[in-house]
């Protein structure tokens, strides 16, 4: 399960509508909030409904690749290609 979650009101004289929100492994949202008033949105999660992720799309051990990290990790900041 993922979510999204905004502030919703009046805060410094602007209304806010927050929007928040749940979403099911699928990408599916499951419930929104739909006012501009303080909700709670409330959910079942299914752990058992992330497991084909896990294991294919987000399968980390299986497709994360450190040797390409150095190039960002080594350096803050934007930095143009070489000119060709």
């Amino acid at each position: 399960m993922g979510g999204c979650l905004a502030k919703a009101g009046v805060e410094d004289g602007f209304p806010l509508i927050g929007g928040s929100l749940i979403v099911d492994p699928d990408g599916e949202i499951v419930i929104e909030a739909r006012t501009e008033q303080d909700e709670l949105l409330l959910h079942p999660c299914d752990l058992d409904a992330t497991v084909f992720a896990k294991k294919t799309i987000f399968d980390f051990a299986r497709h994360r690749r450190i040797e390409h990290y150095g190039l960002i990790t080594s350096r803050t900041g934007a930095v143009p290609p070489p000119e060709t």
